[in-house]
C-alpha cells in the first residue's frame, strides 16, 4: 500500500465496495454500505477523500461529483496486511501466526485439507528451486 498506516475495518468495507462495483460515486458507496454500516454521506466522502490522498483509491470528476476506483487490488491488500500482522503481532514468526489461526477456532476439515495442500505445493516449489 502506498501509505504504511494499516487500514481500518471501515476503510476495508469501503474498498470491498470499490472492488465489487468498480467505479462508483460517494452516494453509491454509502448505499452499498447502508445495510451493515449506515453512514452519513459526509462521512463516506471524507473516508474516500482520505483514501485518495493516501493513493489507495483514485477519483475523477464526473459532472458535479467524483467517481472513485480502488487503486490497490484485493490480493495485494491481503498480502500487505497479513505481512504486517505477522511482523507486528507475531514478531515475524509465521509459524506462530499459523498456529494461532489453527488453534483459535473450529476449523472445518475441508479448510484443513486446503491448508495441507497449500503447504505441500509450497514445499514442492522449494524442492524444485522455485521457493521465494
Amino acid at each position: 500500500m502506498t501509505n504504511s498506516s494499516p487500514l481500518t475495518s471501515l476503510q476495508l468495507s469501503v474498498l470491498r465496495v470499490l472492488w465489487e462495483a468498480g467505479e462508483v460515486s460517494v452516494n453509491e458507496v454509502a448505499a452499498r454500505l447502508e445495510p451493515e454500516r449506515p453512514l452519513a454521506f459526509t462521512t463516506v466522502a471524507t473516508l474516500l477523500s482520505r483514501l485518495a490522498k493516501r493513493g489507495i483509491v483514485t477519483r475523477r470528476r464526473h459532472g458535479r461529483q467524483f467517481l472513485y476506483t480502488a487503486a490497490i487490488g484485493r490480493d495485494a491488500t491481503r498480502e500487505t496486511m497479513v505481512h504486517e500482522l505477522a511482523r507486528d503481532l507475531f514478531e515475524g514468526d509465521v509459524s506462530h501466526l499459523v498456529h494461532h489461526l489453527l488453534s483459535s477456532k473450529e476449523i472445518h476439515s475441508s479448510d484443513l485439507a486446503r491448508v495441507k495442500a497449500l503447504i505441500e505445493a509450497r514445499e514442492a516449489e522449494g524442492r524444485n528451486g522455485g521457493a521465494k
